[in-house]
């Protein structure tokens, strides 16, 4: 097969979806690669490392798009990319169909064969391919609160952890799955007083075991999010459902009770955001003011960190890569669920439940392609 490796295009995206090691073990298959013409820079990874382990370097993304049988990615395709998009070729990305229409439009235009690493789902319910950037997500999000709560940068002039003799903030953290918990890991650490809410008891029961006593859980409720709101220094949004739009969790009554000069980091933001206030931002403008509350909700939050996160997720992506490349994508979906699962469009149908229903549109099951 055939693999295009394009240099992400959405802003302040520094990502890249393969590492030279990725091409190299691609290559022991037999399958050719091509990288785009600095597309690993901002990572650090430089063409001439890539050329060391095989790849063919491709001048440009209309280059790399005609050639490839599989274009694998960071970030979901843009304006720019979709009409170099072909029938029936596999593009294996972060989709996050869920959150805008016009995408999905645009991607049932090109009649490819959408794979989305956020539903790729193992048996036990996880997300293989999301963990890695939740992770780096959840830990981030508390280190860009404390940041903007900073007087310099419009905030309530708060130390996140306090000193002797001043009290800690307050952080609350909505979901207690991958990123919630990395993101109550650092706040803690930090020594903040932390709640984290969810809906899960088992789930609260688990956390409440491994966390420090600077950590406390509840039921999530709209009668705790009230109560815990008024006096949050910090909200955390880090609500997933597979798929699937986030509920919206705080509204914008609720942000009214906020202390002035407070932050919401809303990491559930490529989902939609579990804020009623939250709308998509960029590392280059990363934050807005509603209600005096200040929001942080930038959509691509670990490329700010690109060489930690490119690690991450081609750790998790490269399996997947590979037997997709070996068997295709349907001998590959036959005998793998998880990768069935990360099927969210094939030739303008859509395959998932979650994302018709996001819509509601008519879902297609896969199993019709499948023959």
């Amino acid at each position: 097969m055939i693999i295009g490796i394009p240099k992400e295009i959405k802003q302040n995206e520094n990502r890249v979806s393969l590492l030279p090691v990725g091409v190299q073990n691609l290559k022991l298959f037999g399958h050719t690669v091509y990288v785009e013409d600095n597309a690993g820079v901002g990572s650090g990874f430089s063409n001439e490392d890539y050329i060391a382990v095989g790849a063919k370097i491709a001048k440009n993304a209309k280059d790399i798009y005609s050639k490839a049988d599989m274009i694998v990615k960071v970030k979901e395709p843009i304006k720019p990319e979709f009409s170099m998009i072909k029938k029936d070729q596999i593009i294996f990305t972060y989709f996050h169909f869920a959150s805008s229409k016009d995408l999905l439009k645009s991607m049932m235009k090109t009649r490819a064969v959408c794979i989305a690493y956020e539903t790729v789902q193992k048996d036990d319910g996880s997300l293989p391919l999301l963990i890695p950037m939740s992770e780096v997500a959840g830990r981030m999000a508390p280190q860009e609160g404390a940041k903007y709560l900073e007087k310099s940068q419009g905030g309530r002039g708060i130390l996140l952890g306090g000193v002797p003799g001043v009290e800690p903030a307050n952080v609350l953290i909505l979901g207690g799955g991958i990123v919630g918990s990395n993101a109550a890991k650092i706040a803690a650490g930090l020594g903040a007083r932390v709640t984290i809410l969810d809906n899960n008891l088992n789930r609260l029961r688990y956390l409440d075991d491994i966390m420090p006593k600077n950590v406390v859980t509840m039921m999530s409720n709209p009668y705790n999010i009230l109560k815990l709101i008024k006096s949050a220094d910090l909200v955390i949004g880090a609500v997933l459902i597979p798929g699937a739009k986030a509920p919206s969790l705080v509204t914008r009554q609720m942000l009214k009770l906020m202390k002035k000069g407070s932050v919401v980091v809303d990491v559930a933001v490529d989902q939609g955001g579990c804020i009623e206030t939250c709308k998509p931002t960029t590392h280059d403008n990363p934050t807005y003011v509603v209600e005096d509350v200040i929001h942080y909700c930038v959509a691509n939050m670990p490329g700010a960190v690109p060489f930690t996160s490119t690690i991450a997720l081609t750790n998790a992506t490269l399996p997947y890569v590979i037997k997709i490349a070996n068997k295709g994508w349907e001998k590959s979906a036959k005998q793998n669920n998880d990768i069935r699962l990360g099927v969210n469009m094939v030739d303008g149908f859509i395959t998932c439940k979650s994302v018709a229903e996001a819509f509601n549109l008519q879902e297609t099951p896969i199993e019709q392609f499948l023959v």
